[in-house]
């Protein structure tokens, strides 16, 4: 690989994102695929007689189509079946439709939650899940080797190397046998989603049509700009949603990030409720509600709630990194009720080693049914039982070179409380003795540095993270 194309293409958390006609060009696309072709042939096509597959998925970003039309062509240049979405899909339908199809991995064009100026790649394994590190090195390392190969579109379609798939039939299917259609059917509750312009879209009316739930949908439209903002679901962009619950009174608000992965959700009386706590009330609802047994998965910056929820339910406890990749490969090794990060991902048992936030979004309308409650008595019920944490996070744009936290490790005391325990196996996370910690670390998916706390008073959460900007200002 050359240096230039080092500085370009570089897979992070989530898959390879670059600014769309600055590193995200035509060309740098078509290198990505011939890399991906290189990597499948080095790697699957001789553990198997057949020819390699693919599946292959984009969302409602600018140029997003035309680029998986690129990426495709390339594939079945290098004698690779692909399965291309005859439509714009979330990625949790593309992760669902490599399984269904048996291919032996999947590609979305998506660039998650960024901006509208980005666009990005991410690659996905056989079982559906988040392309590990191992994968995302072969790929970099392969960038530049091969002279790029490309073919007519429609004559591979001709000739079958391509065929146009529907991967939402199949994905709406199972999401419905997932969850009890039959125990929500005649629940009366009033629901509102945000698609946040989305490729999310209207599919959760469409899962739950024919039942009695009224279901709303908002900014469902292809809007490539994302509102001049980022399809996020953080507080900042959810003004809109955040009103009209408590304005219009519904019992709950859903919201999808732009690739409909992540979810979070909006109390009655326009109350945001954070993705920590999804996890929570979805790991209560699968346990205790539908009986589910395992163990659970959230990552370094995942709260405190969740340590105290596994102990109590005597469920085994795993940490990973950021990004569900690392989630994903302790779902595929081991038996686990739900597994999540911050940022909203959540995924859960008996399903691909993926986050979905269409899903998520889904069970907890579901836990409503089975508890007779509304959401917020649920969580408030929560929190008495496991303990009521603050959560903050913030971002700091990062200058030019990297940003070095050795210096923080060594700090032994947090604005008056003794740091107990230090994790620096993905930035650094001081933890304090009352619970309180305080978590820096560089994005792996922008060009940021993030600070994360939490307490048990919002005022100190508060606290540590200005604290936190401080430190990395």
């Amino acid at each position: 690989m050359s240096n230039d194309l080092r500085k370009e293409i570089k897979f992070g958390t989530d898959g390879w994102r670059g600014v769309i006609s600055d590193n995200f060009t035509f060309k740098n696309v078509a290198i990505v695929a011939q890399a991906i072709s290189d990597w499948i042939y080095a790697d699957i096509k001789e553990k198997k007689n057949s020819n390699p597959r693919v599946a292959l998925g984009f969302d409602t970003r600018f140029l997003s189509k035309e680029y998986a039309e690129i990426v495709t062509a390339v594939l079945a240049a290098n004698n690779i079946d692909v399965y291309l979405s005859d439509r714009y899909i979330p990625t949790p339908a593309l992760s669902f439709g490599v399984l269904k199809t048996n291919s032996d991995c999947g590609v979305m064009i998506t660039a998650s939650h960024n901006p509208g100026k980005f666009n990005g790649i991410k690659i996905k394994t056989a079982q559906g899940g988040g392309a590990p590190v191992e994968i995302t090195n072969k790929v970099e390392d392969n960038l530049g080797k091969t002279p790029v190969k490309t073919t007519d579109l429609n004559q591979a379609i001709v000739n079958k190397k391509v065929v146009i798939c529907d991967f939402t039939k199949e994905y709406i299917k199972f999401i419905r046998s997932y969850i009890d259609l039959e125990r929500i059917k005649k629940a009366k509750f009033r629901v509102l989603t945000d698609a946040m312009h989305g490729s999310g879209g209207t599919l959760m009316a469409e899962v739950i049509k024919g039942t009695s739930v009224k279901l709303e949908t908002m900014r469902s439209d292809i809007n490539p700009s994302f509102d001049g903002g980022k399809p996020e679901p953080v507080v900042e962009y959810l003004s809109g949603i955040l009103d009209r619950v408590k304005n219009e009174k519904f019992d709950l608000g859903l919201v999808l990030d732009g690739d409909g992965d992540r979810i979070a959700a909006v109390a009655p009386g326009g109350e945001f409720i954070h993705p920590q706590k999804i996890l929570g009330l979805l790991v209560l609802h699968l346990v205790r509600n539908k009986g589910r047994k395992g163990g659970v998965v959230k990552t370094i910056c995942g709260t405190k709630m969740i340590d105290n929820i596994a102990k109590k339910l005597g469920l085994e406890l795993y940490e990973t990194p950021v990004g569900f990749k690392y989630i994903s490969d302790i779902m595929v090794a081991e038996k686990i009720v739900a597994g999540g990060e911050e940022a909203g991902g959540m995924g859960v048992q008996d399903y691909i080693p993926e986050r979905d936030g269409t899903l998520a979004g889904l069970l907890l309308v579901e836990m409503m049914v089975y508890q007779k409650k509304d959401i917020k008595q649920i969580l408030r019920d929560m929190e008495k039982e496991f303990g009521k944490y603050y959560y903050e996070r913030a971002d700091l744009k990062l200058g030019e070179g990297k940003c070095d936290l050795n210096k923080i490790k060594s700090i032994k005391n947090l604005l008056g409380k003794e740091v107990v325990d230090v994790k620096d196996y993905d930035g650094v996370k001081l933890i304090c003795e009352d619970d309180s910690w305080l978590m820096l670390r560089p994005s792996g998916t922008e060009p940021l540095v993030r600070a994360y706390s939490e307490a048990k008073n919002h005022q100190r959460a508060k606290q540590l993270i200005n604290y936190g900007m401080e430190l990395l200002k």
